[in-house]
């Protein structure tokens, strides 16, 4: 099923994304987690192309493919393109297509220390040539705060309306700790004239490294009750897990009353529990 069908059917698709192993596919490995997700009935899964995000792989292209053919949920497989050329994404492509895939998650990627950018630069050209040579349904990524590396949040916009017009068909946002950014973004975008479907992502804080390292990365903001959770909780992990888990069900359900996302993307770090809690935060809500 592609992506842009659910959309359609769904008021508020709810989607996970999770993250291949290192090393090796070990499917067995991956199982009680897959049946832990795919119990909840999300509506997609989103798999990346590693734990930190960046770098293509074949573990990718497999793990979509056993989501779709052995769960029977809708899965799109991300792609980066900074240090590609042609042929690499052509045979990443040919990777995706072997396993039976339809959707992908088109993104720059990070750039690699000494790494040389090649054909693409950006994501909007690699999702203008995924929808020129292949029949995926492409999606792009989205940044609520601006992207850590512009410094122009409008000329950031306009990077937005550049990969819908390159076609893409949804956004995926980057995580953000405070839904005023987020409803602030989405009235830029549709003011630009972004009419595809924008799901707000939602990472659940699990530990104070975690959030540390993932700030950095993404630039994201923290708000003073955040902090204030983060070192309330700094050496009680499961107290802090849980105190994470209940932020984000508030902001989950704050956004799905306010309809100004067309989804929520939860990453979910590989972890069931942390699906289980906020799908049935929104369930409770009525969602």
């Amino acid at each position: 099923m592609y992506i842009r069908d659910i959309y359609k059917a769904k008021k508020l698709p709810v989607s996970y994304e999770i993250f291949p192993p290192k090393g090796e596919l070990k499917v067995e490995e991956l199982r009680g987690m897959l049946e832990a997700l795919a119990g909840t009935e999300p509506d997609f899964i989103s798999v990346t192309c590693s734990a930190g995000g960046s770098g293509n792989g074949r573990n990718t292209a497999a793990l979509t493919g056993i989501i779709e053919r052995e769960y029977g949920i809708p899965a799109v497989a991300h792609l980066t393109c900074v240090n590609s050329t042609r042929a690499d994404v052509d045979a990443a492509v040919g990777d995706l297509r072997a396993q039976g895939i339809a959707n992908v998650f088109a993104l720059r990627g990070d750039r690699v220390p000494g790494g040389e950018t090649k054909d693409f630069r950006y994501g909007a050209e690699l999702v203008r040539y995924l929808r020129r040579t292949t029949d995926f349904c492409v999606g792009g990524g989205c940044y609520p705060e601006g992207h850590v590396e512009c410094d122009d949040f409008d000329a950031d916009i306009r990077h937005l309306r550049e990969k819908q017009d390159a076609g893409a068909e949804f956004f995926l946002s980057q995580l953000f700790f405070e839904n005023a950014a987020f409803y602030r973004f989405i009235e830029k975008a549709r003011a630009a004239g972004v009419s595809v479907p924008i799901d707000a992502g939602i990472m659940p804080i699990m530990g104070k490294s975690q959030i540390t390292r993932m700030v950095f990365l993404c630039g994201a903001s923290l708000p003073s009750t955040v902090i204030r959770m983060v070192n309330r909780y700094e050496h009680d992990p499961d107290s802090l897990l849980k105190a994470g888990m209940e932020y984000a069900a508030n902001q989950i359900v704050e956004l799905a009353a306010s309809g100004a996302a067309s989804g929520i993307h939860i990453y979910t770090m590989n972890k069931p529990e942390v699906a289980r809690f906020e799908m049935g935060a929104l369930r409770d809500a009525g969602f």
